[in-house]
Order: C-alpha cells, then structure tokens, then sequence
C-alpha cells in the first residue's frame, strides 16, 4: 500500500487511524504538489502553476515557462506586446524583446513627453534622436526682422516660437538606401503613435555625405540625392 498522505500531518491525530483517510488524501496531494509515489522525479502541480502565474507578466522570467521551445516564447512575446498597444521588431531576438517589454509598461507613465519618446526611439532604431521644441527667435528689427508666412523656425516670431510643433533629428552612420528608409518609417510611425495629438513635427535624418578618397562609390558608400521626408 502506498505512503499515506503527508496532509495527515496537518490534521488531529485521531484522522490518521483509518488508512482510508491516508489514501484518499494522497490523490488531492498529487493533483496539487505534483507528488509522484510511483516515481522519484520531481513533476509540476497546481500548486507551482499557481506560484509562476505571475512570470507570465514578468517579460525577463517568461524564457524560465518556454525552456527549449522558442518558437512559442516568441508567439506568447508578440502576444504579451498587444497589451502594450506596441509590436516588436522581426528582427530583434527574444532577449531584446523581453527588454523592450520591460520598460515599456514604466516608459507609459511619461507618455506624450519628449523624454518618453526619445527612449522609444532609441529603443527601436538603436539611433539617439534630438528632439526640440521650436525656438524663440523674437522679432529684432535690424537682427531678426523678415517674416514668412509660411512656417519656417529659424525666421522671428511675434508672441512667441511656433506652437504645438517640434523637430525630430537622428544621425544614422553610413547604411543602404532600403534601410534608410525603412528606419525613417519606424521613425515616422512612433511618433505619429506617441505624440500628443495636437502637436505636429518635421523629421530629419542626417547621414555620411560623398568624402572623396572615404566615401565615394555611389551605391556601395555613397547616396547621392536628399534623404526621403515624406
């Protein structure tokens, strides 16, 4: 007869005199530790299912509930980042997005600020973007003194810098025009997603120009042209 249940341990003495108890019990031991009498390896119960619950949520503990089975590690990732409204990169690896996913539940309690979106930026390109305000460049007759009527922040102001707008700068060192323009657009949409509604921005992305004798075969180190803005 098998090893009554260690539950009995936790009741009067008076229980443990009837070996039906003992084995009754041990069937809800099983279910709820895992205890295996037949064996001597360890198996997971309800109980330890209960206890990793919360790794779940946890993005640096959700590889310890997938071990060897990236594929779904991968899937439940994509699955935990539409809680977040965000998707992650194809080609970041898991160890990248379970970064990501990390910050990005603190980096919500900022968001619509420049410091929130200047991480996101970086967290996604791997770039460091400036982002300004528009500056104040009051009307100085003799200094600053030609108004446009178009929007323009480096001509004066009267009242004040343009509101409601800012710019968006980044620095890319030399890379393909494909790529250049597929890191303009992740660019683009994070901040369309991020910025408060009724503000509005430029972008410019800055990269290596022709330097003869450095840079300067057109199409392996070179671009020739202005970098795309739309």
């Amino acid at each position: 007869m098998p090893v009554p249940s260690s539950y009995l341990n936790s009741l009067p003495a008076i229980f443990s005199e009837d070996p039906f108890l003992g084995q009754f019990l041990l069937a809800f031991e099983q279910v709820l530790t895992g205890l295996d009498t037949a064996t001597s390896e360890p198996k997971q119960g309800l109980e330890d299912i209960v206890n990793n619950l919360s790794k779940l949520f946890d993005p640096s503990a959700i590889d310890t509930l997938f071990t060897n089975d990236e594929k779904t590690l991968k899937a439940f990732l994509q699955w935990l980042a539409g809680w977040t409204a965000l998707s992650l990169r194809a080609d970041w690896d898991t160890g990248q997005q379970q970064r990501f996913l990390a910050q990005i539940v603190p980096l919500y309690r900022q968001r619509g600020t420049k410091e929130n979106l200047a991480e996101l930026l970086k967290i996604y390109t791997g770039l460091l973007p400036i982002i300004e305000e528009a500056p104040d460049r009051p009307f100085q007759v003799g200094v600053n003194s030609t108004i446009f009527s178009t929007i323009n922040t480096n001509t004066p102001q009267i009242g004040g810098g343009v509101p409601h707008y800012f710019r968006v700068t980044a620095y890319m060192p030399f890379t393909t025009p494909t790529e250049l323009e597929r890191q303009r657009v992740i660019i683009r949409a994070l901040v369309d997603l991020q910025k408060p509604a009724h503000t509005y921005y430029d972008l410019t992305i800055l990269t290596d120009t022709m330097q003869i004798g450095r840079r300067s075969t057109v199409g392996v180190n070179t671009l020739l042209g202005s970098i795309p803005t739309a």
